[in-house]
């Protein structure tokens, strides 16, 4: 499962739980606070923005070639361009300058931020446990000339599966970057599933955005989409050369996010920036 619903809102899995470890460590402070000390809630939140700033920041910094000419795009984050250790840094140096300057916080900060992130690291251990090693689901598309496709005759190669259609704008925004992505990693097949359209519509928006797309299929009843566990789009699955998951991204994909993406299936370094 990648993404949960919620009313209609749907989130993807992994930020769901990082919102509930902050919930869970917030009600855990205010707990022991109430035994004595202070209520570490301000305190919770700011280290989670600085968690991100710092998680962002490594991010950054790691493909910094890829951000160089477009510096506007280091504060995009729908792009999901994170690293976990920066951000765990950021996150450790904050909480020592809040135990040392308000010796009140200590205790129910560190009960707070010890429970919050053993939970999300369990639950995120699990999650990835669970959905590391998915097999490419046995189904059969539509090309555009309406013969039945087989996703498995796309084995023997690194897969990326993009999950996308027309009127989603970040499926959209991030074309570019796939189509450009199909000649900077060519031992690596690029699979648009389109969802629920036809292939006139496809060919006309093709036509007048001028992209190319290899290997365009068609998912008329969003098959794949329930099969992956995945209502929100754009989704991206990156499956390995035997068919096994590895990877997914839920949203719109940058230059440099889609690297790292990629990393999990072995694929060339393509980090030049423009």
């Amino acid at each position: 499962m990648l993404t949960v619903t919620l009313g209609p809102l749907t989130m993807a899995l992994n930020h769901l739980l990082l919102l509930a470890a902050l919930g869970l460590a917030s009600l855990v402070g205010w707990w022991v606070a109430r035994r004595g000390g202070e209520n570490p809630e301000s305190a919770l939140f700011n280290l989670f923005l600085l968690g991100l700033l710092g998680a962002r920041a490594g991010f950054v910094l790691a493909y910094w070639p890829l951000y160089r000419n477009e510096p506007l795009q280091i504060i995009d984050i729908r792009d999901g361009g994170f690293v976990l250790w920066s951000g765990l840094l950021g996150l450790t140096a904050g909480a020592l300058w809040y135990a040392y300057r308000r010796p009140a916080l200590r205790r129910p900060l560190g009960w707070a931020l010890s429970c919050g992130v053993l939970f999300w690291g369990l639950a995120s251990l699990g999650s990835h446990l669970y959905s590391k090693g998915t097999e490419l689901p046995e189904l059969t598309l539509r090309d555009a000339q309406g013969e039945p496709v087989a996703l498995h005759d796309y084995r023997g190669r690194p897969l990326v599966i993009n999950l996308w259609a027309t009127w989603c704008p970040p499926c959209r925004r991030e074309m570019p970057v796939l189509q450009q992505a199909q000649h900077d990693y060519p031992n690596v097949t690029f699979l648009f599933v389109n969802q629920g359209e036809s292939a006139a519509n496809v060919s006309t928006f093709m036509t007048t955005t001028g992209l190319n797309l290899s290997h365009v299929l068609f998912d008329s009843g969003g098959r794949l989409a329930q099969q992956v566990g995945s209502l929100a789009l754009p989704t991206t699955l990156f499956y390995t050369a035997e068919g096994r998951l590895v990877g997914s991204h839920l949203g719109e994909l940058s230059r440099a996010s889609l690297h790292h993406a990629l990393q999990g299936l072995d694929a060339p370094a393509a980090i030049q920036g423009n």
